[in-house]
């Protein structure tokens, strides 16, 4: 297989995986800063493609901010922006694979990276998407729930209006609370069953239920370690909105990398 085509099957298959039973083991503080570490190495190794990928998220991001304010909605532009980031694991596909040749000593190329992605959409990966997704589309109908609810969906006419409603009412604070808590909710839920899943899928032939289980033992098997690593992310990805997305034309790869190294780490195969 040519390194300069990057045609790669749309599993990656991979015999002794397909044949074995994924297990989970113990997440050690030594595998999150050993996996950063190789993240870090893995994008400065591709940098290019890396900052490309990281640049199509940071102007995704961008577009559904200004869409919001474009719709007169600019008081959902937070909770959309932040909804948005749900997607990252799924757009972080392209780097896995990045870190899966480098990992196997091969050179990736950009050409290629974006077929193999639209090659996914028939497989496991297509299905682990829709679960993603779906995820998205509660929290975004939990907004507006509760919007409805402390808040009466009223219209605001700048954003820093529906600021001073929310810092400065009785009503507006319970949002906060019962917003902020209710999304750290499907956060944590979508972070325990895809923070091993996609990389997973990408390596094996496994299914997605399979994967969602496997990932799901990674983060309950380990959760102080794993609860951290998902609140250090959340925070970096959150910094890396201000100003304008910008810092995801790091961050994003970076993170990408890293997953994949931390998935070769915590998830081994046993024969059936």
């Amino acid at each position: 297989m040519s390194d300069n085509n990057l045609t790669v099957p749309a599993q990656a298959p991979n015999a002794q995986k397909d044949l074995a039973k994924p297990i989970a083991r113990k997440v050690t503080l030594e595998d999150i800063t050993g996996s950063l570490k190789f993240g870090i190495l893995d994008f400065v190794k591709a940098p290019v493609i890396g900052l490309t990928f990281g640049a199509f998220f940071m102007i995704g991001g961008i577009a559904v901010t200004l869409l919001s304010f474009w719709v007169d909605m600019s008081y959902i532009s937070y909770p959309l922006a932040c909804g948005f980031l749900l997607l990252g694991p799924f757009a972080a596909l392209g780097l896995y694979e990045v870190s899966r040749r480098l990992h196997a000593g091969q050179t990736p190329r950009m050409r290629g990276l974006f077929t193999l992605m639209w090659e996914q959409r028939r497989g496991e990966i297509a299905w682990m998407a829709f679960v993603v997704i779906f995820i998205q589309f509660l929290w975004m109908f939990k907004v507006h729930l509760l919007l409805a609810l402390f808040l009466g969906m009223k219209g605001y006419g700048t954003f820093v209006q529906f600021a001073q409603t929310l810092f400065q009412t009785p009503d507006g604070l319970l949002f906060l609370v019962l917003g902020h808590s209710v999304g750290a909710f499907f956060a944590v839920l979508l972070f325990a069953v895809s923070v091993v899943s996609f990389p997973m899928l990408l390596d094996t032939e496994l299914d997605f239920v399979t994967a969602m289980i496997t990932s799901f033992k990674v983060v309950t098997g380990s959760p102080v370690i794993m609860v951290g690593w998902g609140l250090l992310i959340t925070a970096i990805l959150m910094a890396s909105m201000v100003p304008a997305f910008v810092g995801l034309l790091i961050t994003l790869p970076v993170l990408g990398h890293t997953t994949w190294h931390l998935y070769k780490r915590v998830v081994s195969f046993e024969e059936n």
